[in-house]
Order: structure tokens, then sequence, then C-alpha cells
């Protein structure tokens, strides 16, 4: 005689899943995502130089997490591959983070119904715009729940006092040193009520996307410039420019050094379309040779 399977009745079955989830979220250090003047900060409690929380997605587009790190890496290079093919089948400006927020969303929602176990992730997808007001952060929980918030987000370890703080303490306009250093003191708040860590750049991951920048507008803040913008005694309010000329990826040079193209592509190196230059110059001698 067969035994009859337990019942579990879904109301119960999609709470326990979320209660697991958010378990294990909190168990992470918090990230912090705030916007400034001239971009869009990630700071974020790690001390590891190789397992990075915050990274580049696309030329506009940074991303954040907490959780468990090997499930919302998986979800980082996947967000990579939908943008860099989104960007070459038709356009780089195509990619947005509304609609990589929007595929994250179908992705953590399918997983949470269909899977046995949820993934125990929070993430976050920023796109900075040419003006502060063009500026988009979306946070996603596990469930698939997309919220679109306005200004700053906190996620993962016990964001309360870090929401609560944010609320009152942000503001439009601030500098990056201003934004560094509100999110470093919020960070280091003890949420049982006792004295603060002291956090310094040792034990911080912080990112920006910088509006001023061409093209790529990612880059992270380590070593002498962030303890800069992190000191009181510093003037340094924000990142510097690291040189004045776009960079290689931003316009292309032929031969002779002049700009051909604004374009990320071309055609004497782009395997789609042709073969190196140096591959055709070698074979069209050889075919010289063989005909005389």
């Amino acid at each position: 005689m067969s035994q009859q399977p337990f019942y579990v009745s879904p109301e119960q079955l999609m709470k326990d899943r979320a209660d697991f989830a958010r378990k294990g979220i909190a168990r992470g250090r918090s990230v912090i995502v705030l916007g400034y003047d001239l971009g869009i900060a990630f700071v974020a409690e790690n001390r590891s130089r190789a397992l990075h929380k915050v990274s580049e997605i696309y030329d506009r587009i940074g991303f954040a997490a907490v959780g468990k790190y090997n499930e919302f890496e998986n979800l980082r290079v996947a967000g990579i591959r939908y943008a860099d093919l989104r960007g070459y089948s038709y356009d780089r400006s195509d990619v947005s983070a509304r609609a990589l927020a929007n595929a994250y969303a179908q992705t953590l929602g399918s997983v949470f119904i269909q899977e046995s176990k949820p993934y125990e992730v929070e993430i976050c997808v920023a796109e900075v715009g040419t003006t502060p007001e063009g500026d988009q952060i979306y946070r996603l929980t596990y469930d698939g729940s997309v919220a679109d918030e306005v200004g700053w987000l906190a996620m993962g370890g016990a964001t309360e006092p870090l929401e609560a703080g944010l609320k009152e303490q942000w503001r439009p306009g601030m500098t990056l040193a201003e934004a560094l250093g509100l999110a470093v003191r919020l960070l280091a708040m003890d949420p049982a009520g006792g004295e603060p860590r002291q956090l310094d750049q040792s034990g911080l991951e912080v990112a920006v996307l910088d509006r001023t920048r061409p093209r790529r507008t990612f880059r992270r803040i380590t070593g002498p410039l962030l303890a800069a913008l992190l000191s009181e005694s510093d003037p340094t309010s924000d990142a510097p420019a690291e040189d004045g000329e776009p960079g290689h990826r931003d316009i292309l040079h032929d031969v002779a050094g002049d700009q051909v193209a604004a374009s990320p592509r071309h055609t004497s190196t782009n395997p789609q379309t042709q073969r190196p230059a140096e591959q055709d110059a070698q074979e069209g001698a050889g075919d010289g040779a063989e005909g005389d």
C-alpha cells in the first residue's frame, strides 16, 4: 500500500521559501547604492579582493548584490551576456537598466516558483543618465519583485537602520566625498545600538557610475583616491578624470592615427565581418608571390 504524499498548501510553501531566502540574505553584509552630483555610487562592506559584490554590466549600467556569491555571480554573468547580445544585435543605446531588470525579474520569479530552493540574493541594477533626473536604480528581490528606487537603496544585513539613515540624511546634489562618508557611517553602525565600528578602505568595495566619463562610466575607487575621499581633512570631493582624452575603447583610429569612427566595431578587427588586417596582408603577399 503506497503512502499518501504529504500535502502543503501553496500559501505555506511560498511563505517558507520567502522566509528561507530572507534569512540567507540577512546573513550577508550590506550594500548601499546612492546618487551623487556626478553619478551613482556603490558602497559595499567587502574585505575580499577576488569576490566582488559590485561590477559593470554595460556602458552606463552597474550591478550590485548581496546573498550567496555563486548565485548572484551567475546572474551577473547572464546579465552581461544579455546586454552584449542586445547591443550587438541592435544598438548600444538599446541596452537599458529597465530591460535588464525585467529579464532578471523573470529569472528570479521562475526560480522562486519552480525550483526546490529559491535564490538567496537581492540585487540592484543601476543606470546613470546624462542628468541626475535620468538616473535609474532598480531593486530586485529573491521572488522576482522589482522596485524603482529614487536616490538610494540599501540591501542585505539589517537594512532598517540603513534606510532610516539614508532617508534622513541623503539629499540630491551631494558630492562623492559626502555620499561615501554617509554610506560608510551608516555601514559602521551597530544595529543593536552599540558603538559604531571602524571601517577603513581595506574593508570596503567602492565603485561609481560617473556620468562625465566617455561611454564606459563604471570606475572602481580604490587606494589613495578612496582614502582621500573618506578623509575629513582632505579637500578631495570628487573623483578626478583619469585622463582628458577618451580611451581606446571609445574612439577608434586607423593605422596612421587618424580618427575613423566612434563605433565600438571596426571591419578590420571585427571577427564577425572580416579577418584581422594583418592576416589579410600576409595572405595577399602570399597570393602575389604565387602569381609571379
